[in-house]
């Protein structure tokens, strides 16, 4: 918001002569006029601004599931049935919206987990929401089947795959997730893009051990459709055997991008490793372009 400034009060000390009483009334409606207008302008500022807060559209809708998907990670379900025009909205894997819980006016921005077609064949969402102490998410996770809570309209435009379509053209996907950031690449995976006609699909998912990686039980599933996971532990237990460390240490000893120029990524997770991972893959020759990113 640009700051208001308005012209300095008047002082004795500016003027050589005395002040007439008449060139003091003179002053006053001035005083008045500025006062009101300062006044005024204040309170449009503070009336368009709580309009801007109020041009959301909520929606309540209850809980039609919570439960724990891993350590600090919850699976919650929304029964959104009864809102046809919010399941329409939700066309892309990678959208989010806004959720509120009751009394608290904070709310919480959530990459929707489930893909649009569960949407519209079960009007339900399907969110991993990570629980951190004090935060909306935190009161989310600790409601009850039943219980309402308010959804914005859907949000962002996804993850445009026609920018790595048709599968022929580009038969390596690299996808990078880290934490809850696996919920958007769940609905991607579950939507579909053509992985069984790709030669080389990787999912590089980063947690610190097994007991925080949720979907575990998903895994052969999107092993079925042509996607290889690759579970990277930062903090493994004794017994791993699989990669270890952070997902881009894990990506630049495996690297094998054969061609460049027919790769595709995807990201979603911790800024710093989107970043270490499209900085090593564009030094490689992948385009920009080619890499589609929600973090």
């Amino acid at each position: 918001m640009s700051t208001l400034s308005f012209a300095p009060s008047v002082t004795h000390a500016q003027f050589s002569h005395p002040l007439s009483p008449m060139f003091i009334l003179r002053q006053l409606p001035l005083t008045r006029h500025l006062r009101f207008s300062r006044n005024s302008r204040v309170a449009s500022v503070v009336s368009a601004a709580a309009v801007r807060q109020d041009a959301t559209l909520w929606t309540p809708a209850p809980l039609s599931h919570v439960e724990s998907a891993a350590e600090s990670l919850f699976h919650i379900s929304i029964d959104i049935s009864d809102s046809p025009d919010l399941v329409a909205s939700y066309t892309r894997p990678g959208q989010y919206l806004q959720l509120r819980v009751p009394d608290v006016e904070k709310p919480s921005f959530l990459a929707i987990a489930s893909p649009p077609s569960f949407a519209a064949a079960r009007g339900a969402f399907e969110f991993l929401v990570k629980s951190i102490a004090g935060s909306t998410a935190e009161i989310l996770c600790g409601l009850k089947k039943g219980e309402t809570v308010e959804l914005s309209p859907v949000m962002g435009n996804g993850f445009d795959i026609d920018q790595i379509h048709p599968p022929e053209e580009y038969p390596t996907v690299l996808i990078f997730a880290t934490g809850s950031g696996i919920s958007p690449i769940r609905s991607l995976i579950e939507t579909g893009f053509g992985a069984d006609r790709r030669s080389d699909v990787r999912v590089y998912y980063g947690a610190r051990n097994l007991k925080r990686m949720a979907y575990q039980e998903k895994f052969k599933e999107w092993e079925s459709t042509g996607v290889k996971v690759v579970p990277v532990l930062s903090q493994p237990d004794d017994g791993w055997n699989g990669e270890t460390g952070y997902v881009q240490a894990a990506f630049a000893r495996a690297k094998k991008v054969s061609d460049p120029s027919a790769t595709g990524v995807v990201l979603c997770g911790q800024r710093q490793m989107a970043e270490e991972i499209t900085a090593m893959l564009v030094a490689d020759g992948v385009s920009n372009d080619k890499m589609l990113k929600n973090f």
